[in-house]
């Protein structure tokens, strides 16, 4: 099956330089050999209509909103060595610990800016940087309880942190449902590689909320809040909600009553103690911040402060998400637990820097340009791939707004075997692994491998035509 398989000179996650196979995909590769011709499609097939029965799809913005898709999936897994995992898990417990502290540190003592180690007016004007929080104090002293980072592998076969995603970071319903999926599409070959679960993660998320409430309230209620059905994650809000068997909720289902914050029910007003809020911070509280959202509810924030509801992730933690803060992540590892990184970023140029603005500026075909606070692949250049008149358009608007942009060399990502209508191939992929702050940092072993499904592309967003692959961590 593998026989014509091009590794193009990229890090492969299946063989080596050689074509030999890595560790722990062996089994896999054989049975993959001993299929009839037509069994792996057939397969494929398969779980795409599995996948269609458990409803796992998204919308995408502007194109016929509030019509669902089927998630594209890939039936070829991603397998990653327990060791290799064991590093990236320490390194991601780090990475966390550390933006934790200096959110809290911006939103009160403000030691880092005070010290010179990041220029204060790159946090005044970061736009997740709300003044409305400052000297909040979130229970138990954590700001972002639930993360996906985002990791890329380059040619070098290391691995690099490429974005930080601390605000409502979506994908791990994913996860999931391309395990369940895939556990009965190679049963064998999955048991005898002992593959770490991740349907442990609902109860670890749920665990993680139930920990935020009020400590004068013994059972906690929990609730899911959506933007609503329109939203393109919204599969995703309702699956996290009947899985933890909370309610899911809109802002129009909640009021502010007698100092807490209470859902409407057919029994009445129920008190609510915890909000897995999947709605950006500006729309919490009309009377906070935005007035004219329509998503939250007036008066959240002050039970919030009061401590009588709690948030995750905590209002505020967005400042730890602009693309400019990214690039100071090592200086803010070091600055607070006086250690180095243990995955690196990639190398990022600050066009707010004239130096760094005028190197952007004279090599944009080579770069890939990026806003400050983008999202979902929207908003960017890929040089490489880019038209003259894209660049100059990009350069424009460099030029008007340097703080708004980050460039970085365009990474060779790495590549995993994926299933195509001409056979098999290799595409690009990341790796955005799942991390619960609650007592103790829970990484969930794997996470969602998003792969570019189009030939030679980069772009391994679901909206610009990506799609899934389930991630086997082996263990020990």
């Amino acid at each position: 099956m593998f026989q014509n398989y091009d590794l193009g000179g990229f890090y492969d996650e299946m063989f080596d330089a050689t074509g030999e196979p890595r560790p722990g995909t062996s089994l896999l590769i054989q049975k993959l050999d001993s299929l009839p011709k037509g069994e792996l499609r057939r397969r494929q097939m398969a779980a795409e209509q599995s996948l269609l029965q458990l409803g796992i799809t998204f919308n995408v913005y502007g194109s016929n909103a509030g019509v669902e898709k089927i998630f594209p999936f890939d039936i070829l897994p991603r397998i990653i060595a327990a060791a290799e995992w064991e590093k990236m898990r320490v390194g991601l417990e780090q990475r966390i610990r550390a933006l934790n502290l200096f959110i809290a540190d911006i939103y009160h003592e403000q030691a880092i800016l005070k010290d010179d180690v990041i220029p204060r007016d790159i946090i005044e004007s970061c736009e997740g940087y709300l003044p409305q929080c400052r000297d909040l104090s979130p229970p138990r002293g954590v700001w972002c309880h639930i993360t996906g980072t985002d990791l890329v592998r380059d040619r070098d076969g290391q691995f690099y942190v490429l974005e930080d995603n601390l605000r409502c970071p979506s994908g791990v319903s994913y996860v999931l449902g391309n395990r369940s999926v895939m556990k009965h599409t190679f049963p064998q070959v999955f048991e005898e590689s002992q593959v770490q679960p991740v349907n442990t993660y609902p109860s670890k998320l749920l665990e993680t909320l139930q920990r935020l409430a009020p400590e004068n309230v013994a059972s906690p209620t929990v609730v899911v809040l959506t933007p609503g059905v329109y939203n393109s994650a919204y599969f995703e809000h309702s699956f996290l909600a009947q899985q933890m068997g909370v309610e899911l909720v809109e802002g129009r289902d909640l009021i502010v009553d007698g100092g807490f914050v209470k859902m409407r029910t057919t029994r009445g007003l129920k008190q609510v103690d915890v909000i897995y809020r999947r709605i950006d911070d500006v729309f919490l509280d009309p009377k906070v911040f935005r007035p004219d959202s329509m998503l939250g509810v007036p008066g959240l924030m002050d039970v919030y402060r009061a401590g009588r509801v709690a948030l995750a992730n905590a209002p505020g933690t967005g400042v730890a998400d602009d693309k400019v803060i990214y690039a100071y992540a090592p200086k803010i590892i070091r600055y607070y637990l006086g250690e180095e990184p243990l995955i690196p970023n990639v190398p990022t140029y600050l066009c707010w820097r004239d130096e760094d603005r005028e190197y952007v500026l004279d090599n944009l075909e080579k770069l890939v340009v990026k806003t400050a606070g983008g999202s979902g692949g929207y908003g960017m250049l890929v040089g490489p791939a880019s038209t003259k008149a894209e660049q100059d358009e990009f350069a424009k608007k460099i030029v008007a707004e340097p703080r708004n942009y980050i460039a970085q060399p365009t990474l060779a990502l790495s590549r995993v075997p994926t299933l195509t209508e001409t056979g098999i191939a290799g595409r690009h992929v990341d790796l955005r692994p799942y991390i619960l702050y609650g007592e103790d940092i829970f990484v969930l072993p794997g996470g969602l491998t998003r792969v570019a499904l189009k030939p030679g592309s980069l772009v391994v967003n679901s909206s610009q035509g990506g799609g899934s692959k389930d991630t086997w961590v082996l263990a020990e």
